[in-house]
């Protein structure tokens, strides 16, 4: 048996449809059959030739987001991650990435392992068990992956990007602490942005302020639950603070709630730039965090504000992340929480 693949020979080129054999599983390993795929912005980063540390020279099998059933079990596979009766045939959900189980980050319990690509990016298609990533009919789950059993109820659609998207934005909101009541200014209003904007409405937020220049994508953000949205293509950034500072009664501090940032990533070609995206309010009622950038463009420098106000960044350790909106805001530069620096893919 075969499965097809559309494997990466080079930036802006064509994806190639190969064949391969369909893997059989070693012990404590999964074969999935994949249902549903995503196209990620990461994933165009790479087909764009501005991945991190992407190889060229060897053909490759990209993608992350997604879901299938389970094709075969290893031996000694019989309960998903979280202890559920685990069959051929069960529809799954599952990390894209595998802590090696050695390094210090994983003897800690610090995310992220920085050996978690290692089955996945820049390993040739060629070398079994060849689907190593989501743009297969198959996918090969070590040992090493989490997996979950997917509810009835579920649709495909829903359940394809929960491993990256929503996860980040799930992880990052709980990591800044933001709890009942809080207020919630979103920068950006892309696929993050309206994952953020969704989960930020369920954890209870009293207020979610979405910005983006596009009219289309603020009106979605309505749609996922924003109470307030602003055009920055029709705003100053000084007029923007504020009106935030006036949507949440002064920024959290004197009588303010308080307000939690979400930044997009920095600027294309431009690691050292500090993002766009951050308003400034005050320093004792903040946090926040930067999902979608790209490696080597998240210091642990101290974040900048207007006026001495600071929000705290974080980065995000993915390593790859789609195009940034423009969102033209007050730059701040990721930096780290006073617990530690948030990892928002883990």
């Amino acid at each position: 048996m075969t499965g097809r693949a559309a494997v990466f020979v080079g930036p802006n080129r064509p994806f190639e449809i190969r064949e391969y054999p369909a893997p059989d599983p070693a012990p404590d390993a999964v074969v999935v059959k994949v249902s549903l795929a995503n196209i990620c912005g990461s994933d165009l980063h790479f087909w764009r030739g501005k991945g991190p540390k992407i190889r060229a020279d060897i053909p490759q099998v990209l993608g992350h987001e997604m879901v299938g059933v389970v094709h075969k079990l290893g031996r000694g596979v019989t309960h998903d991650s979280a202890g559920q009766p685990l069959r051929e045939g069960d529809r799954i959900a599952y990390a894209y990435f595998s802590p090696c189980g050695a390094c210090a980050a994983c003897l800690t319990g610090t995310p992220g392992c920085p050996n978690r690509y290692r089955n996945w990016l820049n390993v040739s298609a060629d070398a079994p068990p060849h689907f190593h990533g989501a743009f297969g009919d198959y996918y090969y789950l070590r040992s090493s992956h989490w997996i979950f059993k997917v509810p009835e109820g579920l649709p495909d659609r829903s359940v394809s990007p929960v491993n990256c998207a929503l996860s980040e934005a799930l992880y990052g909101l709980n990591q800044i602490g933001v709890v009942v009541g809080d207020a919630v200014v979103i920068q950006g209003a892309g696929g993050l942005g309206l994952y953020a904007t969704a989960v930020a409405r369920e954890m209870g937020a009293g207020l979610v302020i979405t910005m983006d220049r596009l009219a289309g994508r603020l009106a979605l953000a309505e749609q996922f639950g924003a109470d307030r949205t602003l055009n920055v293509s029709e705003t100053t950034p000084e007029e923007r603070v504020e009106q935030v500072r006036a949507w949440t009664g002064g920024g959290g501090g004197g009588g303010g709630r308080g307000v939690h940032g979400v930044a997009g990533g920095p600027r294309r070609g431009d690691a050292d730039a500090p993002v766009r995206g951050a308003i400034p309010l005050d320093r004792e009622h903040q946090s926040g965090f930067q999902g979608g950038g790209r490696s080597g463009a998240h210091g642990a420098g101290e974040p900048a504000g207007a006026g001495g106000d600071r929000l705290r960044g974080v980065g995000h350790p993915q390593g790859a992340g789609p195009d940034p909106p423009d969102a033209g805001e007050v730059p701040v530069r990721p930096g780290r929480l006073a617990r530690g620096p948030v990892r928002a893919d883990q």
